[in-house]
């Protein structure tokens, strides 16, 4: 089959002008000023609009509990 109108590679590269990547919308964390990801909890201190929904020092604690067993099996 033959293309029967041709776009040339000007009106090609025009229609294509918006399809520019764009870096991820980034907002600041009301309660802690980080940087995260809009429409996300933040990462440093759990909070999405406010409150708190992710719970980040039992993160903490748990890896400061590995590396204590670690320090024991040392010994």
């Amino acid at each position: 089959m033959v293309v029967r109108m041709r776009h040339t590679r000007a009106h090609t590269a025009n229609r294509r002008s918006h399809h520019a990547v764009v870096g991820p919308r980034l907002s600041e964390c009301s309660k802690c000023k980080s940087v995260h990801v809009k429409h996300h909890a933040c990462g440093v201190c759990g909070t999405y609009r406010g409150k708190e929904v992710l719970n980040t020092m039992k993160k903490v604690e748990k890896t400061a509990k590995k590396i204590e067993k670690k320090t024991e099996k040392a010994k």
